[in-house]
């Protein structure tokens, strides 16, 4: 797996990307999807040697992608380097125009974590998913924050 120059976080604690395949089944495995997304990239965030956090994106097609987030309760991992770099491997190296994020109705957390992000409820496909409903959420480029936090010069690209 590729890796990123460590960052420091609390405690000196060394904090770095880590991108491959592994990120891709460490996602998979909290997120409940049947240990696979097909063909994916994952970008992690370590602590040391451990993943806090991961992102991957699959379901390519040109123009969209779909993203999945998991993360270790607790880590305090959401730090706005991980984030832009998190939006910046979609809208500026994949080019897509949006990014569709897929949550079931009774996962709260991730709805309301999707919203924090600045995600927005694009349709309800019914019973769709194992808890009912399946919200389609979708951000575009235009209307991402991350991105416009001008870090590409002070972070290396994710892939």
């Amino acid at each position: 797996m590729g890796e990123h120059r460590p960052r420091y976080g609390e405690r000196g604690n060394p904090m770095s990307l880590i991108i491959g395949p592994g990120v891709v089944e460490w996602v998979a495995k909290r997120t409940n999807e049947y240990g696979s997304f097909g063909a994916a990239q994952g970008i992690g965030w370590r602590k040391g040697m451990e993943i806090v956090a991961g992102v991957v994106y699959n379901d390519f097609n040109g123009v969209n992608c779909c993203m999945h987030v998991a993360a270790v309760p607790g880590a305090r991992w959401m730090r706005r380097e991980y984030l832009w770099t998190c939006f910046d491997y979609p809208f500026n190296q994949m080019k897509v125009q949006r990014v569709t994020g897929l949550v079931g109705e009774g996962n709260l957390a991730a709805r309301r974590f999707d919203e924090h992000l600045g995600f927005t409820l694009e349709t309800t496909l019914s019973r769709a998913h194992p808890t009912g409903d399946l919200l389609v959420y979708r951000m575009f480029r235009e209307d991402c924050k991350w991105i416009k936090l001008g870090l590409e010069k002070r972070f290396a690209k994710a892939a």
